[in-house]
C-alpha cells in the first residue's frame, strides 16, 4: 500500500488553528477559581485550629506597598511556632492560595509567610516583644489618620 504523504496546505491549516486555540484559554493562574475562599479567614482559621496566641490582623495598605494585610501570631515554643506555619502554609495552599516565600523555619523564633496581599508573621513571645511590629504599624496606622 503506498503511504499517503501530508500536502502543505493540510501543514499550514494546522499552524494557524494551533494559535487560535491556544489563545481562547487564559492562563491557569489567571482563571477564577469557582469557591475560593477569602485568604484572610483561610490564615485565621489555620492560625486557631492550631491554637496560636494574640492573633492580630494590621490593615497596612496606603502604608506599604508590599501588602495590603499583615498577621502576627505567637506561639509557645519553637516546634509549635513551626508548626503554626506549616499548618497555613497547607491551608492556604489547600485553598487555592500559593505562597511566594516562608523564612525563618530552621530557626523557628520568627517564621515569616508570604501571600503577597498578607504577610504571616509567627513569633515566639520575646521575640515578638522585642521586636514590637504591631505597635511600630498602629503607630503608622495612629499617625496617618492625625494627618487626616
Amino acid at each position: 500500500m503506498p503511504v499517503k504523504k501530508k500536502t502543505a496546505t493540510s501543514k499550514a491549516k494546522i499552524r494557524k488553528a494551533a494559535p487560535s486555540r491556544i489563545r481562547a484559554r487564559a492562563p491557569k493562574s489567571h482563571r477564577p477559581s469557582p469557591a475560593k475562599a477569602s485568604l484572610k479567614a483561610v490564615v485565621i482559621d489555620a492560625l486557631a485550629d492550631m491554637k496560636a496566641l494574640h492573633v492580630k490582623l494590621l490593615d497596612v495598605r496606603g502604608l506599604t506597598d508590599i501588602t495590603d494585610f499583615m498577621v502576627i501570631a505567637s506561639g509557645t515554643s519553637d516546634r509549635h511556632v513551626r508548626s503554626v506555619a506549616q499548618r497555613v502554609v497547607e491551608k492556604t495552599k489547600q485553598a487555592g492560595y500559593r505562597p511566594h516565600g516562608v523564612e525563618g523555619q530552621q530557626d523557628s523564633d520568627w517564621v515569616l509567610i508570604d501571600l503577597n496581599e498578607l504577610i504571616v508573621h509567627v513569633m515566639l513571645p520575646r521575640v515578638r516583644e522585642f521586636y514590637g511590629l504591631e505597635k511600630l504599624w498602629d503607630m503608622t496606622v495612629t499617625n496617618r489618620a492625625a494627618r487626616a
